[in-house]
């Protein structure tokens, strides 16, 4: 084999006696750290926020050495193919402009922003409308049921109300959906003082935050979300804001979960 490989018989030995280097002994340990962190969020997370988590610990290392570990022990974060359902509803346009573009979201409870999906439970469809506070970035109110309708939306704003308990002068932000322009819905803004906003008309990405939560929690839950009943259902989505609000780092928020980043005062 030596003469296959052009090496001397002492050169092969010496290599078979040699101590892994410091920079080998140093991936080992670091590799246990990204195992570890990697697991702990269900396997979300992938190397820009195994990073982050690690910087947050106190490892000063560079992205792309996350990312070589992780490629080449096979760890990624979790992607899906998300559907993008086209329902049957009508645009309903109204004069409310967006109000959000002028406000500066610098603290909690300033601006809101809401948005509904869809989930599928079996042969049928659920709708999960969510109200985010734009700032954080957490999860201030939400709400499944079987139709798509204003009660679905007015009961996420309430128990965003009434956990939140918002002085007035907040502003929300939707799309232009039916949910969000009827009477009721505009009604109970008004109630708490709050700032109604929408899209503008053919800009999608006015509300770019919701749409990219919604694409985040799908591709996270992905398999989970393959349940039978509503119970089981309301179950894992529960479980995943909890997990979001209290432990996700988001980027946005250098690397910190929009719980950690309300409790440190807004001051990074």
């Amino acid at each position: 084999m030596c003469r296959l490989y052009g090496v001397t018989r002492g050169g092969y030995y010496a290599w078979c006696r040699r101590q892994p280097s410091a920079r080998a002994r140093r991936d080992a340990q670091l590799l246990v750290q990204i195992r570890a962190i990697h697991a702990a969020h269900d396997g979300n997370y992938g190397s820009p926020r195994v990073h982050g988590a690690l910087q947050l610990a106190g490892e000063r290392l560079g992205c792309k050495r996350v990312a070589r570990l992780m490629r080449a022990h096979r760890l990624r974060g979790k992607v899906a193919d998300l559907y993008r359902s086209r329902a049957g509803t009508k645009a309903f346009f109204t004069s409310i402009p967006n109000r959000q573009l002028s406000v500066l979201a610098d603290a909690p409870n300033r601006v809101w922003v809401g948005d509904v999906t869809y989930l599928r439970l079996g042969n049928a469809w659920r709708f999960l409308a969510v109200i985010a506070d734009k700032h954080s970035r957490r999860i201030v109110g939400w709400a499944l049921r079987s139709r798509r309708d204003v009660s679905l939306t007015l009961a996420a704003l309430k128990r965003a109300i009434h956990q939140r308990r918002p002085a007035p002068g907040l502003f929300f932000h939707s799309d232009r959906g039916i949910e969000y322009a009827a009477e009721p819905y505009r009604s109970g803004l008004r109630e708490h003082g709050i700032v109604q906003s929408m899209n503008r008309p053919s800009r999608m990405n006015d509300n770019a935050h919701m749409e990219s939560f919604f694409h985040t929690m799908k591709s996270e839950l992905h398999r989970k979300l393959s349940v039978t009943t509503d119970a089981k259902l309301r179950a894992v989505i529960g479980r995943y804001f909890d997990y979001y609000n209290q432990r996700r780092g988001h980027t946005s928020l250098a690397h910190h979960s929009p719980a950690q980043f309300e409790a440190l005062g807004c001051k990074l």
